[in-house]
């Protein structure tokens, strides 16, 4: 159990952390490295942070709910005008490179694993495949980056999440189906909850998205809200996006970045409150994700990694992620650096532990272990080579894009 004197600690951690915040955004550090690093000492401390039994499945819920706000805050402020006119970019990305991602990466992971099922490759390509919002944030905030750059990290990030759902839940059975055992609760028929996911959660998405957003502007136009309640009622929103898309059998986290793409494109009334809210209120919700993460979950990953995690976690970092976008990019009219650029800043984060959470919780994979441990350390390893790479390479990209 948590004791006084172990909450204080985390308390005064983030005490620390918001007195230095402006110093450490203009550093290379960012939140994430510094809460996973302090979660791991508290891990290693022997401080239970969360109770014995049920991390998996706190983290899982924490990890939803923060991934879901973050990307229906991040699609509200997407700018719609621009992203009319350079669409072209995220859809080449969703459409042809997150496949050739997964594709390329299921050879990766069978190449190293050859005694594992091509299945079972697969699962850890479409798990390791998805971008992270939350992490990705570094640049999409970055005002220095190309907006058509940013907009494209940020509706990438939004939607391949759901997209990579179906596969992973696919791959999933057919490695348990192959080891010859049974699972609870599985779809009947994959074809349809595929489809299911991928057309009821925009439609939850969209009818929340712009209800709430309705509302709001007839709520504040007569004087009805608060500036101090607005921000909660942004919090409800977004959650309701993701309770109503589960509800009727939908993605909540297609359903989150449509709601949010709604909610923006659809609000009348001043939206200075989503911004006050997300780097207030927003962030705690985040550093706890983190802080537990690197206490539960970092000893458990370092704990069953190999070698062949640990070249699983570079290569997918690296060629399995910027070889595929590089190929759906050409003829996007990008120059050689903003390709690059585009291909290195997919971070992995809380869509890769939510999913494999997901798995190890409801089917009975053999190998789960291998492939938590391959996930984590992807997740700490992009945690702190894009926190340390985001404020240099995008100055850099900045500066060589000014020169004619």
């Amino acid at each position: 159990m948590l004791q006084p004197i172990d909450l204080g600690l985390i308390l005064i951690a983030v005490l620390v952390f918001a007195a230095f915040s402006r110093r450490l955004e203009a550093s290379v550090i960012t939140m994430p490295m510094v809460f996973v690093t302090f979660g791991w000492l508290i891990g290693l401390s022997g401080i239970e942070l969360v109770p014995m039994g049920a991390e998996r499945e706190i983290i899982h819920v924490i990890a939803e709910v923060t991934l879901a706000l973050v990307l229906f805050s991040d699609a509200s402020r997407v700018n719609f005008k621009f992203l009319e006119q350079n669409f072209t970019i995220p859809i080449r990305m969703l459409l042809i490179g997150m496949p050739l991602t997964i594709g390329f990466g299921t050879i990766v992971a069978y190449w190293v694993s050859p005694d594992q099922p091509w299945a079972f490759a697969l699962l850890v390509a479409a798990i390791l495949t998805p971008t992270d919002a939350a992490l990705g944030q570094a640049v999409v905030n970055n005002q220095r980056v190309p907006e058509r750059l940013r907009e494209g990290i940020n509706v990438e990030s939004g939607l391949n999440d759901g997209l990579a759902l179906p596969v992973v839940m696919v791959a999933a059975i057919a490695v348990v189906q192959l080891a010859g055992k049974s699972i609870e609760g599985a779809p009947d028929n994959l074809a349809m909850f595929a489809l299911m996911q991928v057309v009821l959660g925009p439609i939850a998405g969209l009818f929340v998205g712009y209800v709430t957003a309705r509302l709001l502007d007839v709520a504040v136009s007569n004087g009805f809200a608060t500036t101090a309640y607005q921000g909660i009622y942004f919090l409800c929103a977004a959650f309701l996006c993701a309770v109503f898309a589960n509800m009727i059998g939908g993605n909540s986290l297609i359903a989150a970045f449509i709601g949010g793409l709604v909610f923006g494109a659809t609000l009348k009334c001043s939206r200075q409150f989503i911004t006050e809210f997300m780097e207030s209120e927003g962030q705690i919700l985040t550093m706890l994700t983190f802080l537990i993460f690197g206490a539960v979950m970092v000893p458990i990953g370092l704990s069953h990694a190999t070698w062949k995690t640990f070249v699983l976690s570079v290569a997918f970092l690296t060629i399995v992620r910027m070889v595929p976008i590089w190929i759906s990019l050409t003829g996007a009219g990008l120059n050689f650096e903003e390709k690059a650029f585009l291909g290195w800043f997919g971070p992995r984060g809380l869509a890769s532990i939510l999913f494999a959470l997901l798995i190890v919780e409801n089917y009975p994979v053999p190998g789960a272990d291998e492939m938590l441990a391959c996930v984590v350390l992807t997740v700490i390893m992009s945690i702190f080579a894009h926190g340390i790479s985001a404020t240099p390479l995008s100055s850099r990209l900045t500066k060589n894009n000014s020169h004619p």
